[in-house]
């Protein structure tokens, strides 16, 4: 499955990777989202904020520093 939009959160410090997906997802209407990001934060924030509205979640493998999810909202 392809995602419908990347997030290149990369050189954001948390919250913004966050913020940046949320407010991907609220203007699409939800979908299929790839999001990329480097602060070791996210691996605990992104999780969270999908778990909290429902969303499926699933990260994908990627080189240190980043981290990588697709995210189905």
């Amino acid at each position: 499955m392809s995602a419908a939009a990347v997030i290149d959160a990369r050189g954001l410090r948390c919250p913004w990777p966050a913020l940046r997906l949320a407010r991907a997802v609220r203007r699409a209407g939800g979908g299929c989202f790839e999001l990329l990001a480097e602060d070791p934060a996210a691996a605990r924030d992104i999780p969270r904020l999908a778990e909290e509205h429902g969303w499926e979640i699933e990260q994908l493998p990627a080189d240190p520093p980043l981290l990588k999810w697709r995210i189905n909202a």
